[in-house]
């Protein structure tokens, strides 16, 4: 991981020699500390293989560990994770979704350079809705609309945390509305395509260390990023393919979408005032591709397997810069990151009275080294375990309820931050999430 620092901006007017040489240098160390601070995106649900999520707090998603999803021709919850499967539907219906995340996340340092403890379990609980809706304009065309929380959550391992002058606390989260259409070709071949656009909030806590940066007290001072937001677009398309009666191909697709946060930065406790009252964080959500396969294996029981690409070496650099100021400085983080994939499977059961059940696996990669690893984004390889049921209700309801497992691979971490080494590795953590929808079909 390699950062680069930029200084932009004139000298104060009227100022001496001294009081400018003074403040050029507080300006070099609070862009460095914003380089050591980069995006804080680890909320609990981000330490899979990158932050987007197949629960969308659906049967598809929380019921078969998000296999079913590329495949999913028989919920309304098809307009964000499968437009094609529109075209299938053989009603209109709406869903509507709400799903818990309680996260268990604890760090064990073995070096603190500066002393603190381990935080506890930093991950936060959090309730995500969903909403979803179909309508069949024609035998050939589909509408569809969804309303989801992509992203959500967020941690917070205390302002005595060892690795506080990478990382206090962080929040983001992201809501996206998705209108979508498809067109079925013919009884075997159909295509659709949406966008999402995605409103994203992100939040930040950072330690500074006195011996970098000189503070009032003596004590830790603090570099909070408030309100950071913006609003990004990202284009997804799919097409399913009946090469069999009893058998369904899929493939999904989600474009990059750039993100251009800005907020506000205040620090806390701090000798000097760094000027710059505003931040720009900029990134790049990497592009998604994913196929899935599902074939019937009788008229009650169905086999669903998915597979995909992320490309996270996309979303490697971050950059971060200040504003507002007279001197303002601009930090370039590297992160090293390489692409991901992921894989799974999953078994689902109809019973004769409009109920059923089922059970799904799947395997996340991590986009990180040990070596190149972050408290800030500490992903690692995750493991998914998922079950759901439903059942039909009266006259024109269902309903559902589903939960999934991530079981986090034990992260280690060595890192230094403002000349301050903290070395440990993650508990083998678990996120769970469980959830319920109603159905109603017209």
């Amino acid at each position: 991981m390699s950062v680069q620092h930029r200084c932009f901006g004139g000298s104060p007017s009227g100022g001496s020699d001294m009081n400018s040489s003074t403040m050029i240098h507080h300006a070099s160390q609070i862009s460095r500390l914003l380089g050591l601070a980069a995006l804080v995106l680890a909320t609990t649900q981000a330490q899979a293989a990158g932050f987007y999520l197949q629960e969308i707090g659906t049967p598809h998603s929380l019921g078969t560990a998000g296999v079913a999803n590329p495949t999913n021709i028989e919920g309304a919850d098809a307009s964000w994770s499968n437009p094609a499967g529109m075209a299938f539907l053989p009603k209109n219906q709406v869903f509507a979704g709400m799903q818990v995340v309680a996260p268990s996340m604890e760090f064990d340092s073995s070096v603190a350079t500066a002393g603190g403890g381990d935080g506890g379990n930093a991950g936060e609980a959090v309730l995500v809705p969903s909403l979803f809706y179909v309508h069949r304009y024609s035998d050939e065309v589909s509408f569809g609309i969804s309303l989801a929380g992509t992203m959500g959550a967020g941690v917070d391992y205390g302002k005595n945390f060892v690795g506080r002058y990478s990382t206090i606390s962080a929040e983001l989260g992201a809501i996206g509305l998705s209108p979508s259409v498809a067109y079925k070709v013919n009884e075997d071949f159909s295509v659709g395509a949406g966008v999402s656009i995605v409103y994203t909030l992100f939040e930040q806590d950072i330690g500074i260390n006195p011996a970098v940066v000189p503070t009032v007290s003596g004590g830790d001072g603090r570099l909070s990023i408030e309100d950071a937001d913006d609003i990004g677009f990202q284009p997804f398309f799919s097409v399913n393919y009946r090469p069999a009666e009893k058998l369904l191909l899929s493939l999904v697709y989600r474009a990059e979408m750039d993100v251009d946060l800005s907020g506000d930065v205040k620090v806390k406790n701090i000798a000097a005032p760094i000027g710059a009252d505003s931040i720009d964080v900029d990134w790049t959500n990497p592009q998604w591709l994913e196929v899935g396969v599902r074939y019937e294996l009788s008229d009650q029981d169905t086999l669903h397997f998915n597979a995909g690409w992320q490309d996270w070496s996309k979303f490697s650099k971050n950059r971060l810069a200040f504003s507002g100021g007279l001197l303002n400085p601009v930090a370039e983080l590297d992160r090293d990151y390489k692409d991901t994939w992921h894989a799974g499977v999953a078994y689902s059961h109809l019973t004769g009275k409009g109920s059923g059940y089922s059970l799904g696996m799947s395997y996340d990669s991590s986009p990180v080294d040990d070596k190149d690893r972050t408290f800030d984004l500490p992903f690692d390889e995750i493991f998914k375990l998922s079950a759901g049921y439903f059942w039909k209700g009266d006259r024109h309801l269902d309903f559902a309820i589903g939960g999934t497992l991530y079981l986090v691979d034990d992260a280690s971490i060595d890192q230094t931050s403002q000349g301050v080494r903290a070395k440990g590795e993650f508990d083998e953590n678990v996120i769970l999430f469980l959830g319920g929808t109603l159905r109603y079909v017209f």
